[in-house]
């Protein structure tokens, strides 16, 4: 019997198929290069794209608009318990309790066709963020703000985080960074979701499992401490020495560096003018410009940057504060988990890989007497 293959953290091993994305050529969902969808499309576009397979033409996209915006409520029951849960209490903790509240509260909770899991997935995609929202205003004692049917989903989520003056750029900004964290195959959280989908859970159970993968800080939790490295390197006028000083001791640089985006991420060299504009708009120019001196230095190293490094500074130039880095990439992949969810029901197989065992050899019983 051949051995069974073995790569420690499955790096590298092909675990199952997928016609959501692929990270082939750049990054692509459903065929359509992320730039594309970025220069051109709208977060609704893309959310429609990840769900049901095709860009929707112009009376598709009313209707999902539509049925996003009727769906833009939460319980009041959940509301309340979101007073209740102590103010230290992490956001990411938050949304993945938000997550499996709302579950209570679905009708379709227990229906698996697909019709009833598109149903549940276009309620989390507008509903979670509207927890997000609305925990941070409970904490700063403020009461949640209602979304607006007039307002695009980004338009939304920043009015309901308190940020309703925010301009064109502003918007634009947030909007692209949520299409790039939208969607990117098989990795850790979302192989998360779909481990417990082939178990055929419910789709509120894949999504608090992802949102508690995308809480680590090797994976979603890495883009709330790219500031902390700004902040280290204090100006553009030190980045140099600081980055040279950090490489030389092996210190890893958040933001920085892909497992599959070696040569560098589309998706950071995509938001990156963006937040550059921004940064000008807010008077954050010095900022950028320490970043900008990080970069240069990192790239003789052949390190690049990843999706968290402009969307961090993005974030900061928004006036949001770090702790919500996390939940908006949640927020922005909401589409994708579903999409993967979905998938995995419909062409199932149970996941339950081997493992290598690393302990001792076959041992014998010996009675508690007879143990030193």
């Amino acid at each position: 019997m051949a051995e069974p293959q073995y790569q420690r953290g499955l790096e590298g091993v092909v675990v199952g198929e997928t016609a959501i994305s692929t990270l082939a050529d750049g990054l692509s969902y459903r065929g359509y290069a992320v730039e594309e969808l970025a220069e051109h499309g709208t977060f609704e576009e893309t959310a429609y794209l990840l769900l049901y397979d095709e860009l929707p033409n112009a009376g598709e996209l009313a209707a999902f608009k539509e049925r996003l915006h009727r769906s833009a409520s939460v319980p009041a029951e959940v509301i309340e318990i979101l007073r209740q849960i102590p103010t230290q209490a992490d956001l990411m903790d938050v949304m993945r309790t938000g997550a499996s509240l709302l579950a209570h509260w679905d009708a379709d909770q227990a229906a698996s066709e697909r019709e009833a899991n598109l149903r549940k997935a276009e309620r989390l995609i507008v509903q979670l963020p509207m927890i997000v929202a609305a925990r941070q205003r409970l904490v700063q004692n403020k009461e949640p703000i209602v979304a607006d049917r007039k307002c695009s989903f980004a338009e939304n989520l920043l009015r309901m985080l308190g940020r309703g003056d925010s301009s064109s750029a502003a918007v634009r900004a947030l909007e692209v960074s949520l299409i790039t964290y939208g969607e990117l195959e098989f990795n850790t959280s979302t192989f998360t979701l779909r481990v417990v989908a082939s178990t055929e859970s419910d789709l509120y159970s894949a999504i608090t499992a992802a949102i508690g993968a995308l809480k680590g800080p090797l994976h979603g939790g890495a883009n709330q401490q790219v500031l902390e490295v700004l902040k280290q390197a204090g100006s553009a006028g030190g980045a140099e020495a600081w980055v040279r000083d950090a490489l030389a001791r092996k210190v890893r640089i958040m933001g920085f560096g892909h497992r599959v985006f070696k040569q560098g991420d589309p998706r950071a060299r995509l938001l990156k003018p963006l937040s550059a504009k921004l940064a000008k708009e807010t008077e954050n120019a010095e900022l950028e410009a320490t970043a900008e001196q990080i970069e240069r230095v990192c790239a003789e190293k052949q390190l690049y940057p990843n999706v968290d490094w402009p969307t961090a500074r993005i974030y900061y130039y928004l006036g949001l504060p770090s702790e919500l880095n996390t939940p908006l990439f949640a927020i922005g992949r909401m589409a994708g988990w579903c999409a993967h969810f979905i998938e995995q029901t419909e062409h199932n197989r149970l996941i339950s890989p081997m493992a290598k065992y690393t302990g001792p050899a076959r041992r014998s019983w010996k009675p508690l007497s007879e143990r030193s």
